[in-house]
């Protein structure tokens, strides 16, 4: 069986509802949020009114200066965040990048990108 034959569902991919996509959702974590940040990613998030966290990501020409360190981020961001999701607070997260991150090794992205996650979700529980 091909990957164009595989379901979704083979594949775990991050279901549509718990990514943000829409310019209203992203500009409402932009003007109001907890913030977090390291060397690697800048994580802003502002509660929502569901009961599972979302997810948006900015990953700029500026932080990956190529398409493929860019794809490559977003890839791996997507990826940690679908294995997290069910132990963070129920926010709209948008992850911003940073230059470091397009030259880090991916399991440092995994970690720092699971910190700030934590970080984000004990400030909104205090």
């Amino acid at each position: 069986m091909g990957a164009a034959e595989r379901s979704a569902s083979s594949r775990n991919l991050l279901p549509r509802r718990a990514r943000l996509s829409r310019h209203e959702d992203f500009a409402r974590v932009f003007k109001e949020n907890l913030r977090a940040s390291d060397e690697l990613f800048t994580v802003l998030a502002r509660p929502n009114q569901l009961a599972y966290p979302r997810l948006g990501l900015a990953v700029s020409r500026k932080a990956a200066g190529n398409a493929v360190d860019r794809n490559r981020l977003t890839r791996l961001a997507r990826e940690a965040f679908r294995v997290a999701q069910h132990d963070v607070a129920p926010l709209d997260i948008v992850v911003l990048a940073r230059p470091l991150a397009a030259a880090a090794p991916s399991a440092d992205v995994r970690a720092s990108l699971q910190r700030l996650w934590q970080r984000v979700s004990a400030r909104w529980r205090s």
